[in-house]
């Protein structure tokens, strides 16, 4: 089955970083990371997830954090700068970052915004983030992910 590139695999081809486009089954009842780890056959520790938020100072920013796992919106803040912050509401994702709910990647959206990446990114060899559209992944290196969004790594979770 061939696989259409998205633009976030065209950026990271422009970037001339290596990665790989895994496909996996979509349920739209569940599009969580937990699904997708489950249905790449993977841990979901290795399955990360990204969340777009809105600071009280600096706007909108990225995390990206283990599937699995709970964002501590308090830590977000602190490492962002902000007195406090929130997830976007789910109608401001699409025009704001050009991606829907279940395929929203760090990589290719419409502005750059300032990138946390959770620190147990760093056990692995490689990681999977959504590769833009639902039923697809980016299998990269952890280093190269950080390199193509300019994220920070840092502890993000509860």
């Amino acid at each position: 089955m061939k696989i259409n590139k998205t633009n976030a695999a065209r950026l990271l081809d422009k970037a001339k970083i290596t990665y790989e486009l895994i496909s996996y089954e979509v349920d739209e009842s569940d599009l969580s990371a937990v699904h997708v780890a489950q249905q790449l056959n993977e841990s979901v520790k290795q399955v990360f997830k990204t969340l777009v938020l809105k600071g009280d100072k600096t706007g909108y920013f990225v995390c990206i954090i283990p599937g699995a796992e709970e964002l501590d919106l308090k830590k977000a803040a602190k490492v962002s700068e902000n007195k406090s912050c929130e997830m976007i509401p789910m109608k401001e994702l699409l025009p704001t970052t050009g991606y829907i709910r279940g395929a929203c990647s760090p990589i290719g959206m419409k502005k750059h915004f300032q990138t946390y990446i959770h620190e147990t990114c760093m056990n692995f060899s490689h990681i999977y983030v959504s590769a833009g559209q639902r039923g697809l992944q980016i299998y990269i290196a952890p280093r190269d992910l950080v390199k193509e969004t300019g994220a920070e790594i840092v502890s993000l979770i509860l």
